[in-house]
């Protein structure tokens, strides 16, 4: 079982900056992907970004959606058991909860993911 919790979330203007951080506790050696997921009141949860932990080439590594490409940036601390979600250029539909995840593989499958936080939310005002 692998536990999660986050930290970073806040209140920002449009186009400013966060950085979400995720620790992982646990028996985490089963689990090489981590992702961030948000999820905005009325719409369903989506995948943000992914990172498979062990993997050399982070161009090969890292997994985002569209919306996100070129602003958000994930990373993964090996030593801390922490990743990080460097945001930037804030929008305000980047508003919503974001939750921290574990996986097993096949990292950028969004499916794969069984083990969460609880959420930290954050709020962009236009």
């Amino acid at each position: 079982q692998v536990h999660l919790v986050e930290s970073g979330g806040g209140s920002v203007q449009a186009g400013g900056s966060l950085r979400l951080s995720c620790v992982a506790s646990g028996d985490t050696s089963g689990s090489k992907c981590r992702a961030w997921f948000r999820q905005a009141p009325g719409k369903e949860r989506e995948g943000v970004a992914a990172i498979f932990t062990t993997g050399v080439n982070p161009a090969l590594s890292t997994y985002y959606v569209d919306s996100v490409k070129g602003r958000f940036t994930i990373t993964h601390d090996n030593a801390k058991n922490t990743v990080h979600l460097q945001m930037n250029r804030l929008k305000s539909e980047d508003s919503g909860m974001y939750y921290c995840a574990a996986g097993p593989q096949l990292c950028g499958l969004w499916s794969i993911y069984n083990s969460w936080g609880q959420g930290t939310q954050v709020t962009v005002s236009s």
